[in-house]
């Protein structure tokens, strides 16, 4: 059975598609054997082996390519990605950087990271870069499945609940479905975790969160890694937006519970 090559999708019944996933990954056989099983559970597959022709990839999908129409004979079946499938370890463009790549864009698309590196800090790292889950080599495809069913159920459930035009706290104002903040009028860029935390806090004035609250709403139940990552994402989030950084006037900490917005 043929495996989807790169920018061309797999032939599955439009019935049974669950999503569309892009697998990056340099080895054939680990390449394939993950397109084979998640073509097999019903998803739409796209393949990559390197770095450079995944951005390419991505950058087509989020309407940012430079290449010609050419080089993606049909485009609606290239409109959309639902999930990325990530190696760390590629030619052209490594893991990390396509990941910064991808999240400097603002794009939010579910990652998943697959490493043969499964120390925590490699984990941290990976996290902090923009990946949603970390699974190290070898891993089962069993697992693999649930891991990328959680992180598409995630992805819908944050989408589905950003219902609301616009939220705002004083000179703050959060645009939910356009993933866009002003701070004192002022457009401010934010990564995907820094948007869905604030998006989080604005929503909920004057609630305090423990970090594992933040880290099970924000990162999921599934998140593998240090809670120190919620106070590194908070200290970012002062730093934009706050007059003060070191003397917060929106997000405070409390002490002995978590943090608290307004």
């Amino acid at each position: 059975m043929p495996i989807a090559s790169t920018a061309e999708s797999k032939n599955a019944q439009p019935s049974m598609k669950l999503g569309r996933v892009l697998i990056v990954e340099d080895e054939d056989l680990i390449r394939d054997t993950i397109a084979l099983t998640l073509s097999e559970e019903g998803y739409e597959v796209l393949t990559a082996a390197d770095g450079r022709s995944a951005l390419e990839t991505i950058q087509h999908a989020t309407g940012k390519s430079s290449q010609s129409p050419s080089r993606f004979p049909n485009p609606s079946d290239s409109s959309k990605l639902d999930l990325i499938i990530l190696d760390l370890m590629l030619p052209y463009i490594n893991g990390l950087d396509l990941c910064r790549l991808v999240r400097r864009d603002g794009n939010s698309i579910p990652i998943l990271m697959l490493s043969a590196k499964g120390t925590e800090t490699d984990r941290v790292v990976g996290l902090e870069v923009g990946a949603d889950d970390y699974l190290t080599k070898p891993f089962g495809m069993r697992e693999l499945v649930a891991r990328c069913r959680a992180l598409l159920r995630r992805h819908q459930q944050f989408h589905t609940s950003s219902q609301a035009p616009t939220l705002k706290f004083q000179d703050i104002v959060v645009f939910p479905q356009e993933c866009r903040v002003t701070v004192r009028g002022e457009e401010v860029n934010f990564s995907p975790k820094e948007f869905k935390l604030l998006e989080l806090f604005v929503g909920h004035t004057k609630r305090v969160w423990s970090r594992d609250q933040l880290l099970e709403k924000i990162w999921g139940p599934d998140f593998i890694g240090d809670s120190k990552t919620v106070d590194v994402h908070i200290r970012w989030l002062r730093e934009k937006l706050e007059i003060d950084p070191s003397n917060p006037e929106y997000l405070v900490t409390v002490r002995g519970f978590g943090y608290r917005f307004g």
